[in-house]
């Protein structure tokens, strides 16, 4: 399986920036798409950005358009994802997921909170 292992979650303030990194044990083509999600208490799970390891095409859920960016190191099988003008909406647990169609492969989450 692919393992997933995230990092650079914490206590930010309001207009801050932070910026996440998620390591991958492989880039195959069962997780040709790598992708960061994110949870709040109460609410669904939403999807926050993705990225095409295999030509770094992104694309980016609608309430972070224009503040957060989703890049990668393909070398080092590391999808990062800096966040900026952050607000206390982007409050939430943030889990890094791989596949193809869908998503077979998560992380653990790392959380973000913004205060």
């Amino acid at each position: 399986d692919v393992q997933l292992v995230e990092s650079g979650g914490g206590l930010v303030q309001p207009g801050g920036s932070l910026k996440l990194s998620c390591s991958s044990s492989e880039y195959t083509s069962r997780s040709n798409c790598m992708g960061w999600f994110r949870q709040a208490p109460g609410k669904e799970r939403e999807g926050v950005a993705s990225i095409y390891t295999g030509d770094s095409t992104p694309y980016y859920g609608d309430s972070v358009k224009g503040r957060f960016t989703i890049s990668q190191d393909y070398v080092k099988k590391t999808v990062y994802l800096q966040m900026s003008s952050l607000k206390p909406e982007d409050t939430a647990m943030y889990y890094c997921a791989a596949g193809r169609a869908d998503f077979p492969y998560w992380g653990q989450g790392t959380q973000v909170t913004v205060s």
